[in-house]
């Protein structure tokens, strides 16, 4: 069983396995941290992120490249975003999202798409049906690390559809310490979403009052 999992490591740089390790703590404690809505989230997310655009550089997995090079800068700007404060309280706290952001989301998702198609066709990369899946799945995450950034509930959803998928799709590229890593953000993603949902609601509530 541990061979099945774990035998394409054998061939890898012991520094490469301990890099992929190294990253894949720091993207847990960095959802945990999403999940509690600490602040926290960003500066760990960068430290996995900028290891991930490391390694999937030398993998020359250009699509998962591309989203943590875009996660690394949208957590600078959610970092920014999320201490924004007028007085002493939060100018951006968590809610829904608008019908503008919708529309936002949806133009994001189809550019995101269709400039990942555009790089796997020039650097020819369609030669293997999950290249197919990660211009999929760029859009999904691309959109859920932007409304995170903005602080809305509905990120937890991209992030859980997009979770889903990768669990599959990174065993079957062969980096099974990071399938496992996505199997744990889906447990906390669903949890983050009910979390931050029941913290809306609760907001709405009190708005409404």
């Amino acid at each position: 069983m541990i061979d099945y999992f774990f035998s394409q490591y054998s061939e890898y740089p012991t520094l490469d396995i301990i890099l992929e390790i190294v990253a894949v703590i720091f993207g847990l404690l960095s959802v945990w941290y999403a999940k509690k809505d600490n602040i926290l989230v960003f500066p760990t997310g960068l430290i996995s992120t900028s290891i991930f655009v490391y390694l999937l550089w030398k993998w020359t997995l250009w699509g998962d490249m591309m989203i943590n090079g875009y996660y690394f800068v949208m957590s600078i700007y959610g970092w920014y975003h999320w201490t924004r404060k007028k007085g002493d309280t939060e100018e951006f706290p968590i809610s829904k999202i608008s019908s503008s952001e919708k529309r936002i989301a949806i133009i994001l998702f189809i550019f995101t798409v269709a400039f990942v198609v555009s790089v796997y066709h020039y650097f020819g990369k369609f030669t293997t049906w999950y290249a197919y899946v990660d211009t999929f799945i760029t859009g999904i995450f691309f959109v859920g690390m932007w409304l995170m950034a903005k602080r809305k509930v509905e990120n937890w959803i991209f992030w859980i559809i997009g979770d889903v998928i990768s669990i599959p799709l990174y065993f079957a590229k062969g980096y099974t310490f990071t399938s496992f890593q996505y199997i744990v953000f889906t447990v906390v993603a669903i949890f983050g979403y009910l979390e931050w949902k029941k913290i809306s609601d609760s907001s709405q509530a009190e708005l409404q009052k």
